[in-house]
């Protein structure tokens, strides 16, 4: 019988988003901001809090379209924190506009996201091997560097738990536990 990483036993919508997307690589520049950002609003929240909001919040944020978030103004700060499917916190809020401009600034200024970040962990995804939820650390040196990077980039929300966090979702880092049937499909995208 096939065995999954057990935090993710507990709830049907874990397991699928465990199954389906959890550790796999993910190289897209605006996806990867998408999913910083949805790691930035869980912070103080269960991951299926925000995995239940996901398509409301991407309403919400307008596809999360760095461009288009980058203009959001006072109307639409008011809109966002009226609105039930996401998460209405107006620091959260802000943050994600201010990060879609320092995103945008990335870009401007020749850092594709992507490239930079995947360039920071070596190019492929690291493969840790932990047997057990106790054996995954909840921050590492490099989350510690790319945090910093961010912070330096004028990025918020993005702590060193944060980004490791996103690094193990986007597939920079493979947690999937030694035992986990996911775990080498996950790192064969990344090559």
């Amino acid at each position: 019988m096939s065995q999954r990483c057990t935090w993710a036993e507990s709830d049907p919508l874990l397991r699928a988003y465990h199954d389906e997307e959890w550790g796999v690589p993910e190289r897209d520049s605006r996806a990867l901001w998408e999913k910083l950002m949805l790691d930035g609003f869980q912070a103080g929240l269960s991951w299926t809090t925000i995995l239940k909001k996901r398509e409301t919040f991407r309403e919400a944020f307008k596809g999360f379209d760095p461009q288009i978030v980058a203009k959001f103004g006072a109307a639409d700060i008011k809109r966002l924190l009226k609105n039930p499917g996401v998460v209405r916190s107006r620091s959260k809020i802000e943050a994600t506009i201010g990060n879609a401009r320092a995103y945008l600034a990335m870009a401007e200024a020749g850092e594709d996201f992507s490239t930079f970040f995947w360039t920071m962990a070596g190019g492929k995804p690291i493969r840790n091997l932990p047997k057990k939820l106790g054996d995954v650390p909840a921050k590492t040196a490099l989350s510690e560097e790319i945090s910093a990077a961010l912070k330096k980039r004028g990025f918020k929300f993005v702590g060193p738990v944060i980004v490791y966090a996103w690094m193990q979702a986007v597939g920079i880092v493979n947690d999937h536990f030694v035992t986990c049937f996911r775990r080498d499909s996950h790192s064969a995208a990344g090559k």
